[in-house]
């Protein structure tokens, strides 16, 4: 028995002891995409507790584990893979990506994050989201498609657009979002506006990946002192491993689908026979349309080649070129872009060291075409263009019968203007940056960050006036000078971005945290000659101070059982904008989040997939002014138009300027309380945002009393206005199936803005109108939006129609006169819209992208300052818009600030229509070659009498360059 016993006992031990022990498993996580290790994988025994995570490195190791446990591989973004434990000692993985999750991991500003761990405002837009058609400049790529934003971009080629996120938060400094591109903040739009269309003109779209843009302050306050107007942060597309070659090609025809509706020739001579008929005989033969004459059909190139991929299989490279040349609608105009860039990510020291290395050169080139559209509408349409007795260039000019010279003070041939002007501006611009990431080694959970940066611009712009045009006739001396200038500008931006990360998991707790300091300096300097022609002017050179901006910043992240999230930042700003005193500022922000969906009570829901609340608060600051160094004393020398000569000698005089040494930091301060949600699986998803803003301080441009100050006007902290408002998107997938899908999202903002406080509650005249002298049309005052339009109560007959000069007298005195003017609208609009429809079935695919707007008005200054039966018979006959019909106005003064030309600016824009199909594998070397066609700004609808009721002048309408229609063919070809 004892013998039995002790053989029993040995044959156990020989059994394998997986049956009753426990073993460690260790091995790698890689990306299928590019072979990259993914540190921060999640490795976890399924149904229990035991579990790990992948180091920097991608390795694991993890402890206990038995024989037929499940094994789960999981990270944010690619699809999770379970594996069966059978003994083996190493388990590598490769996790490929899971194209539903990718748009989850959101940057943040100096880092990432997952979007279900947001607890701020921010929006997400991919490169599978991007709006398709004519998107030569990068915010056409997103306008429409985010709650809150709106992007109004003028009819130029690659017009210069004006971005709103929530409205803006100032009077008269900035409103324009911070732009980042790959951890660098871009030069301000005021900077290149000597040359250049935009500061978004210089990027290819076609380079990049992802906008992350941060709405509210809780997220925007860890820019402090930039992002008091929201900051959109680009991601540009990197190398991968595997070989890839992409070229996008499209041509575009675009057409002036609108013009200001004015007299032809033959309904102006029946006009003028019936008002002025002494004057018909001196009307010309001819029939123009001046407006067609001034106008083209644009023909437009992009074309735009990349290759991606890795160098010896270590070097992670893409490079790209492109080349866009676009014609604008009016004749001469045109934008010529090349871009180059080249993207390096390599990892070094075992893949603790991450490498970002971003370069772009970039050479735009504009031709300017002068504003015209005025003397278009005006222009005689019974005279010709041309005149084979014209001194000037052949062209048709008013004349004075006595000396054949030009006429003064009389509109000019707009289309000798075009012809005769020649406006060029030669951009190089070349910016970029170098990130160093180091996770370190004796502490893993520490990495330090380095981001070195710089974005430099120069300019040479010049304006040949030809000798031969009437513009640039010296009526008084009878000399052709023309005009010639040339100006040469340099623009510097160098950032020094340093920061420690720290990230740390206990238990159900994460944590990270992030501090560090963030340098970046301008420099401007201007070469500019007036008229090279003239021998009195003078060349003038200027070299701005340096421009710095400084800040040290702290935020930490915390997370507990992935439901409950707080937020917080803290951000010391200092700018050489202000005084020593007030050069400082200090900008805080917190923000929670709960994941209602974690909670037991709806975690098993097969209705509600996600469910969170976010509550946030932040202050961000605004200094952005155009008179920096107002605070110093500063003057201005003589020109010489400004001497004086005293005893045969010149005598050169000394102006002092504006001066405030009390200026300071102007300081929004933003609540926003947020519901994201998502239903059966997140087939519909979105998000309601609920936000209140609070300007104060404001940095305005204010009058000063006589004798106060070196000019009547100049920035003040002035008082204080509120922006409050709610945003809702939704984005569904209605059909969802291998060969048919169909994807629809829409959004809406109400956003109301009213000024609460100014100093000393005076108000603020402002916005100058075309048609008088010294007229405003528009009023800052306590209790009523910013910019609001102040007028008149026009009078109307029985029959409905205006009667001229009579107006409503709302005081009661008996008088007429400015105390009778109201508030009579504003220029922003109440509700901004966007819709998108995306539908692909097999291989085709169509789509639009619809934008409205609704409330707000329009101050009609193209017919207020034209429409006049006074305006017609001056000097010479100006036509003018057929509305004169309708009020048979003369010319009172005060015509033009009638409420009468108020009107609604609500429109309906179809902005764009695609219709693609895809061939895939059609031959050796091509993956996919899709051809497509569209058509940009496809219809309007409003009611707005005007050419176009979307207007970035705070909604005054003084003759636009229009927005044309636009029919697109393109190819898109894949390796």
């Amino acid at each position: 028995m004892k013998t039995f016993t002790k053989s029993a006992l040995f044959l156990l031990w020989l059994i394998p002891m997986g049956f009753f022990a426990q073993s460690t498993v260790i091995g790698t996580v890689t990306d299928a995409g590019s072979g990259q290790p993914i540190p921060g994988a999640n490795i976890i025994v399924k149904g229990s507790t035991n579990g790990t995570t992948s180091d920097f490195d991608g390795n694991y190791s993890l402890n206990n584990v038995s024989t037929g446990n499940t094994i789960l591989f999981s990270y944010v973004g690619f699809v999770a893979q379970e594996i069966t434990y059978s003994g083996q000692p190493t388990i590598d993985i490769i996790l490929a990506e899971d194209a539903s999750e990718l748009e989850q991991v959101v940057l943040i500003g100096y880092g990432t994050t997952r979007k279900k761990d947001l607890t701020g405002s921010i929006a997400l837009v991919t490169s599978e989201d991007f709006n398709t058609g004519n998107t030569i400049t990068a915010e056409n790529l997103f306008n429409g498609r985010v709650a809150g934003v709106s992007i109004n971009t003028n009819g130029g080629p690659a017009g210069n657009s004006e971005i709103r996120i929530r409205g803006g938060a100032s009077l008269n400094a900035s409103n324009d979002p911070l732009i980042v591109v790959d951890g660098l903040p871009l030069n301000d739009p005021g900077d290149l506006s000597n040359g250049s269309r935009s500061v978004l003109s210089a990027i290819n779209p076609n380079d990049i990946e992802s906008f992350s843009i941060l709405k509210d302050a809780s997220a925007a306050a860890i820019y402090g002192n930039r992002g008091a107007n929201g900051v959109i942060i680009i991601t540009t597309k990197k190398g991968k491993s595997k070989l890839q070659i992409n070229l996008d090609s499209k041509t575009s025809i675009t057409t002036a689908n609108e013009t200001v509706n004015v007299f032809s020739a033959n309904q102006y001579r029946e006009f003028i026979n019936q008002n002025f008929p002494d004057k018909v005989g001196e009307l010309g033969s001819a029939n123009t349309n001046w407006q067609d004459e001034i106008y083209r059909t644009a023909f437009s190139t992009d074309h735009n080649l990349s290759v991606s991929g890795s160098i010896l299989k270590t070097l992670p490279t893409r490079v790209s070129i492109g080349r866009s040349d676009q014609e604008g609608l009016r004749k001469t105009s045109k934008f010529e872009r090349t871009t180059s860039s080249i993207a390096l990510n390599p990892k070094l020291f075992d893949n603790h060291l991450k490498i970002d290395i971003n370069a772009n050169l970039n050479f735009e080139k504009n031709r300017f075409a002068p504003n015209v559209e005025g003397a278009a509408i005006t222009f005689d349409p019974t005279q010709p263009v041309l005149d084979a007795s014209s001194p000037y260039g052949g062209f048709f000019e008013y004349r004075d019968s006595s000396t054949g010279f030009a006429l003064g003070n009389v509109s000019r041939n707009p289309i000798a203007q075009l012809l005769q002007t020649r406006e060029i501006a030669n951009v190089r611009r070349y910016f970029g940056n170098i990130k160093l990431d180091y996770q370190l080694h004796f502490f893993p959970e520490l990495r330090a960050v380095l981001n070195l940066g710089l974005d430099d611009s120069e300019t040479d712009r010049f304006k040949d006036v030809s000798t031969e045009s009437a513009t640039g006739f010296n009526a008084t001396q009878g000399e052709f000078l023309g005009f010639k200038s040339d100006t040469d500008l340099a623009v510097k931006n160098r950032l020094f971005d340093a920061y420690l990360a720290y990230n740390k998991t206990l238990g159900d707790l994460n944590i990270e945290g992030t501090g560090g300091y963030s340098y970046q300096k301008f420099e401007l300097s201007r070469l500019e000659t007036g008229n090279q022609r003239d021998p009195s002017n003078a060349t003038e050179r200027t070299i701005n101070p340096d421009e710095v901006l400084l800040a040290y910043f702290l935020r930490t992240n915390l997370k507990f059982k992935d439901k409950y999230f707080i937020s917080a930042s803290i951000r010391r700003d200092g700018t050489s904008r202000f005084g020593k005193d007030n050069r400082f500022g200090y900008f805080p922000s917190a923000s929670v989040g709960w994941q209602i969906s974690e909670e037991n009570f709806l975690k098993e829901s097969s209705i509600v997939s996600n469910l969170k609340l976010r509550l946030g608060y932040g202050v961000t600051g605004q200094q952005d002014i155009d008179q920096a160094y107002a605070y110093l004393e500063r003057y201005r020398g003589s020109s010489p138009f400004t001497q004086y000569i005293l005893d045969g000698e010149v005598i050169n005089i000394v102006q002092p300027q504006f001066r405030n040494e009390d200026i300071e930091w102007e300081k929004i301060t933003e609540y926003n309380l947020g519901l994201d949600y998502g239903f059966w699986n997140d087939r519909i998803i979105g998000a309601v945002d609920v936000f209140r803003k609070e300007s104060d301080d404001l940095l305005s441009q204010a009058p000063i009393p006589d004798g106060a100050n070196f000019s009547n006007q100049g920035f003040q902290n002035i008082g204080k206005f509120i922006t409050q408002g709610i945003e809702f998107s939704i984005n569904t997938d209605i059909i969802s199936k291998s060969d048919l899908k169909w994807n629809v999202s829409y959004n809406a903002t109400f956003i109301d803005r009213e000024i609460e406080e100014l100093a000393f509650g005076q108000d603020i005249l402002t916005t100058d109108i075309g048609g008088g002298t010294g007229n405003t049309i528009q009023i800052q005052r306590q209790g009523h939006a910013p910019f609001s339009f102040f007028t008149y109560a026009q009078i109307y007959d029985t029959n409905g129609k205006p009667i001229e000069g009579a107006y409503a007298d709302l005081n009661g005195d008996g008088l007429i006169n400015n105390n009778d003017r109201y508030i009579s609208g504003k220029g922003t609009p109440d509700f901004i819209m966007g819709f998108q429809s995306s539908l692909n079935y097999k291989n085709f695919d169509f789509s639009f992208n619809m934008r409205a707007n609704i409330g707000g008005e329009i101050y009609n200054n193209v017919a207020s300052s034209n429409a006049q039966l006074g305006n017609v018979v001056r000097t010479v006959f100006n036509n003018t818009p057929i509305s004169v019909l309708d009020t048979k106005f003369n010319s009172t003064p005060d015509v033009i600030l009638s409420d009468y030309y108020i009107e609604d600016a609500s429109f309906l824009r179809m902005d764009n229509i695609t219709l693609g199909y895809t061939l895939k594998d059609v031959m050796k070397g091509v993956s996919s070659l899709r051809l497509w066609a569209g058509i940009q700004n496809a219809f309007v609808i409003t009611d707005y009498s005007g050419l176009d009721p979307e207007i970035q002048n705070n909604g005054v309408d003084d003759t636009i360059f229009p927005r044309g229609r636009t029919l697109l063919f393109g190819l898109n070809y894949k390796y």
